[in-house]
């Protein structure tokens, strides 16, 4: 694909913490006094860039400070399962207004499975599945048809309303997971609006992109000669082309900020939610294999056809309270993941290496 214009814009830690992140930084960081941390990033950004085939997108925001960096943060991306941070806040708030309880157990049907990872999908339909389940399921694991369960519940009206009170106009409307598929395969035929969740189950067992083109004509009982002339990968960026589920990434840190500061939820659900970033358990190759152990990653990861992201909030420990640093990154245009996941981890690479989860200049001069 075309590769858009480069862009342009731009607390105390406890011992052995410091010690080792201003270690790092110094073996690490170029070593231009003049230039600061947004300096340093973008530089370094422009460079994994340069190497990786797709294109890279990184918003990068201190929270302390509020120095904040966009390389291509202003355009919009495909965030994948991204999304499920801003259903997870509509199932808390949900909680918070007494319309039901994390112990509550909702009935699942057939029309709620969507093929991917966790466990719902080994339950039969007719199971009772717990809302914290669910939750955990969606956020610590990805699964898709417990995060179409929980839209099921809230509407995907309320997610929608979520993202334009967080991030006015900087998200484009968000669909439930399954009809991300409808969407996608509508491209071949427009039938596939249709499709059902156990259909997509099939789907996603073929293990080549034609044998899963007859498939989709089998189940729409169409001939394979009646499928539009595309590969799935052209009917995949067909269906990104609509910018359904994306947002710009600056968007998207404006909704972890709203996160992390309290904004978007009661402080009970604001701590549920980031626990459940913290214990995510996807995505271990990408920015938080980039990062020092020293520092915890709360995040969430998207993952799709030539399309992937990580997006969350680094946050350090220190004895003045934490540093905390928002970083929201996505690839598109490569479909290897492991060539997408190398850049990711050296986006989490370069975040340290700026110097950007060390405390500020004057903060170290107080400290010695």
């Amino acid at each position: 694909m075309p590769r858009s214009p480069l862009p342009t814009s731009a607390r105390f830690l406890p011992l052995p913490g410091l010690l080792l992140l201003c270690a790092l930084a110094t073996a690490a960081t170029p070593q231009d006094a003049g230039l600061g941390w947004p300096e340093r990033l973008l530089e370094e950004l422009s460079r994994i860039d340069t190497d990786y085939p797709g294109e890279i997108g990184v918003f990068a925001k201190d929270l302390d400070s509020g120095l904040s960096i966009s390389f291509r943060g202003e355009e919009t991306w495909y965030l994948a399962s991204g999304i499920k941070v801003p259903v997870a806040i509509a199932v808390l708030r949900g909680v918070e207004r007494g319309e039901f309880t994390l112990d509550d157990r909702l009935r699942l049907e057939a029309y709620d499975y969507v093929d991917g990872a966790g466990e719902t999908n080994r339950h039969p339909p007719g199971a009772r599945l717990g809302v914290r389940f669910l939750l955990e399921q969606m956020v610590i694991h990805s699964d898709n048809s417990a995060s179409d369960r929980l839209i099921r519940l809230v509407g995907i009206e309320a997610v929608n309303r979520v993202v334009e009170e967080l991030a006015p106009g900087g998200f484009q409307p968000i669909t439930p997971l399954a009809d991300v598929r409808r969407h996608a395969y509508s491209q071949l035929h427009p039938a596939a609006f249709r499709l059902s969740g156990r259909d997509f189950l099939q789907l996603k067992q073929q293990r080549s992109d034609a044998a899963r083109r007859a498939t989709l004509a089998r189940l729409l009982g169409v001939a394979p000669t009646e499928l539009r002339p595309l590969s799935l990968g052209e009917a995949f960026e067909a269906y990104y082309a609509t910018q359904l589920n994306s947002a710009r990434l600056s968007a998207y840190g404006e909704l972890l900020e709203a996160l992390a500061n309290g904004k978007a939820l009661g402080a009970e659900g604001s701590a549920h939610l980031m626990g459940l970033m913290e214990r995510v358990a996807t995505g271990r190759k990408r920015i938080k294999a980039g990062l020092p152990t020293v520092a915890a990653f709360l995040h969430k990861t998207g993952t799709q056809r030539a399309r992937f992201c990580d997006l969350g909030i680094v946050r350090t420990a220190g004895t003045d309270g934490d540093k905390r640093l928002i970083v929201a990154a996505c690839t598109r245009g490569d479909s290897s993941l492991a060539r997408s996941e190398t850049a990711l981890r050296l986006v989490g690479q370069a975040v340290w290496q700026s110097g950007a989860l060390l405390p500020a200049p004057e903060e170290l001069e107080v400290r010695r």
